[in-house]
């Protein structure tokens, strides 16, 4: 059974009408073949309605809905022969960020990406994507194995945010993600980066520090969560939708600031309603970005990556 975000109640009962009719019969004159395709009319006009207006708070709901494709899921169906490597050959493997080697369309790649989980078991396996410093030393790791080897890196970002704890902040949490951020800029390979869900903070751009930043239609990338600002700001997460309407976090404001290349449309209803046809979306999207790089050389894909990230936001604030 799909799940429903709270503003797509009047799709619910849509759905629920059209799962009664598939369990019954022609009866006389009304063939239910003829009521299913007028339902499904009213479906998609409903989803038009409402995500052609989605509010900012909406877009974070859509971005956190637990059916939308994963980091694994995009690995799974876009890498073949993916090999993962785990470790950060320092202190321990952290599963909140996956990574390895595969093939991608015709090339030997490196890919990670923060990993949710999809039920409890592998949520807490996965630490619901928010990386200890292990992962972002594990992903330097990676890095440095794609530049040893020269090959591009593809990077999926899905999180919340770095794990806030207090062991994550003695082992150097801040640290391991400014290191990131520092390897992803002197690198002298391509780098592609996907913002498929939550962008939260440096845990995102740890590993979206890249010449090619993709942004999925409903996704969001800010510097902190909107009920963290909540919290700040107005001492209470109560608040949380004010601040989404004032973070600009949508993918569409992203575009208009320059923080980000492309927007990849997603299916009518969001990503989770059509899982195949996104993923296979976003690869056509990764392998154009891919193909527009790949021919640079290295100092100057190093150093067109660097200006970009250090120069990001002046234009914004001398206007």
């Amino acid at each position: 059974m799909p799940s429903f975000l709270d503003f797509e109640k009047p799709v619910a009962e849509l759905e629920g009408k059209m799962e009664e009719l598939r369990h019954m019969s022609d009866i006389g004159d009304i063939k239910i073949a003829d009521e299913l395709s007028k339902l499904q009319s009213r479906i998609d006009k409903s989803l038009k309605q409402i995500y052609t207006k989605l509010s900012p708070w909406q877009t974070v709901m859509v971005a956190r809905h637990p059916d939308r494709p994963h980091c694994i899921d995009y690995i799974n169906a876009l890498i073949e022969q993916f090999t993962a490597l785990a470790g950060d050959r320092l202190y321990a493997e952290d599963s909140a960020i996956l990574g390895g080697l595969g093939r991608f369309r015709g090339r030997t790649v490196v890919v990670m990406g923060q990993e949710k989980g999809k039920d409890t078991e592998s949520r807490l396996k996965h630490n619901f994507g928010m990386p200890r410093p292990e992962g972002y030393r594990k992903a330097q790791r990676l890095m440095h194995l794609a530049e040893q080897f020269s090959l591009p890196i593809i990077t999926f970002v899905d999180t919340p945010g770095a794990y806030p704890g207090v062991g994550a902040e003695e082992r150097g949490q801040a640290e391991a993600i400014a290191r990131s951020i520092e390897v992803c800029l002197n690198l002298k390979v391509p780098i592609i980066s996907v913002v498929i869900g939550e962008g939260g903070s440096g845990g995102a751009i740890a590993i979206a520090t890249a010449n090619s930043v993709l942004m999925m239609e409903h996704s969001v990338y800010s510097v902190i969560s909107p009920e963290g600002c909540a919290s700040i700001l107005w001492r209470s997460a109560d608040h949380a939708k004010e601040a989404a309407d004032a973070m600009k976090m949508t993918a569409k404001d992203l575009l208009d600031f320059g923080v980000i290349d492309e927007i990849i449309p997603e299916p009518l209803g969001g990503a989770h309603r059509n899982r195949d046809e996104t993923i296979a979306t976003v690869g056509v999207r990764i392998e154009k970005a891919l193909s527009d790089i790949e021919g640079i050389e290295g100092e100057v894909l190093k150093s067109q990556r660097r200006e970009r990230f250090i120069t990001l936001g002046n234009e914004v604030l001398s206007s």
